[in-house]
């Protein structure tokens, strides 16, 4: 009997592993042909779930988790690239000039007619008088009319208004598929897991050195360069971001960093997001400069504490709502509304993309649940601010749902409040 893609495969050893970058004869460590076989099964089950007759997909964590295809981080934004998924036959994918060629070259787990070249709109830098909305939809139509999915409703991601306009002008009937990829992708398999969790094993040791070197005289803006540096050199393949917030620039969280430098004293929180393989981390800790008040151990051990209740409610069949109901309300914390407050006491999954299901946040998981189900990989973060009016406290793990509830894979110290070179 063939596996139930929807299901991830179990590890052979408690702990769930983080292996080197390299490929080995002497272990098992990553299975990409098995990764990919399973992901293109999770889409067609989904697909096959939903009234669409096909995905037209222009989103880049869509268009590598249906065909592995990857040309760089340049390509994120372009909206160039697509796929389309039918439910019968295998996924067609556009690409960028000659990176179609070289799919049929090194890709093979693809028939060579499955790669081709394709260009749409660079996002409105060629115009649709240009014609290429049209070609492009010509192509598609003539595929689905060949596969008998013409006249069936089509599912589109991301995508520029004229593909949208070209499309609905011949009569086809668009609709969303990000949230039929977004079911696809919820749930993931061993080689997945395996791969989050070596992504987070390089931020552990992107930790350890912002710990060695956080010290004052240095600049936010020195340890992001050098954070980067270091995950390039261990095997990233792309570093999405780095937050670095110091002293007096803790509360409000603005997500980002600058160039001011430590003082001592300095409560600072990092977030680290980049990718391996294509998947993603996002993973903060709080340091302390040198020393730490009262009020700044204190805004910790609170973070701490609704982060751990968070996490230990964590296991299949518990509802989104049951952990946002945990965290504080938007007014506790100092704002007048939670959507001023979102994104401080989050959950959300993490994949190929930074934000999957599921989104936990008192925001949208009241009136809208979402259930908790064995294989997802989420991130679960909390904030707290200092009594002082400016320091905050702000926690991140990434957690793993098995059938006996979170595994953390997220493993540099979080318990207690560190104090970096300390006086």
């Amino acid at each position: 009997m063939e596996p139930d893609p929807r299901l991830p495969e179990p590890f052979h050893i408690g702990a769930i592993p983080a292996p080197g970058v390299m490929a080995v004869d002497w272990e098992e460590r990553v299975d990409f042909q098995r990764m990919r076989d399973y992901r293109l099964a999770r889409v067609r089950r989904a697909l096959e779930g939903s009234d669409l007759g096909a995905l037209l997909l222009f989103d880049t964590n869509n268009v590598r988790y249906v065909t592995a295809a990857h040309i760089g981080e340049w390509g994120r934004d372009k909206l160039a690239r697509y796929t389309l998924v039918t439910r019968t036959g295998d996924p067609i994918h556009w690409d960028f000039g000659s990176a179609a060629k070289n799919h049929r070259l090194h890709s093979p787990w693809f028939p060579a007619d499955s790669w081709r070249s394709g260009m749409t709109g660079l996002r409105g830098s060629v115009p649709p008088d240009a014609g290429l909305f049209r070609l492009a939809a010509d192509e598609i139509q003539s595929i689905l009319a060949e596969r008998g999915a013409a006249g069936t409703p089509i599912g589109i991601d991301v995508v520029e208004v004229p593909m949208v306009l070209e499309l609905q002008s011949r009569g086809v009937d668009v609709r969303d598929g990000q949230q039929v990829m977004l079911d696809a992708r919820e749930v993931k398999n061993r080689d997945e897991i395996v791969l989050l969790a070596t992504a987070a094993s390089m931020v552990d040791a992107a930790y350890q050195l912002i710990f060695e070197d956080m010290k004052p005289g240095v600049r936010e803006s020195d340890l992001v360069a050098r954070v980067n540096e270091l995950l390039y050199t261990l095997g990233s393949e792309h570093v999405e971001g780095i937050n670095a917030v110091g002293g007096e620039r803790g509360n409000p969280h603005p997500h980002d960093f600058s160039d001011r430098l430590f003082r001592p004293g300095d409560t600072v929180y990092f977030d680290i997001l980049h990718a391996y393989n294509g998947y993603r981390t996002c993973y903060y800790r709080t340091l302390n400069v040198g020393r730490a008040t009262q009020a700044q151990r204190d805004a910790y051990r609170q973070c701490r504490e609704w982060l751990d209740a968070a996490i230990e409610m964590v296991k299949p069949g518990v509802t989104t709502d049951q952990i946002a109901r945990l965290w504080p309300t938007a007014e506790q914390l100092g704002f007048p509304s939670e959507m001023e407050a979102f994104a401080l006491q989050f959950g959300h999954g993490l994949g190929m993309a930074l934000h999957e299901r599921p989104i936990i946040s008192r925001l949208v998981s009241l009136d809208a649940p979402m259930e908790i189900k064995e294989g997802m990989v989420f991130a679960l973060e909390t904030w707290a601010p200092a009594r002082d009016g400016h320091s905050a406290a702000r926690i991140e793990e990434e957690v793993v749902v098995t059938r006996d509830g979170a595994q953390v894979i997220t493993k540099f110290p979080a318990e207690d409040l560190l104090i970096a070179n300390e006086y």
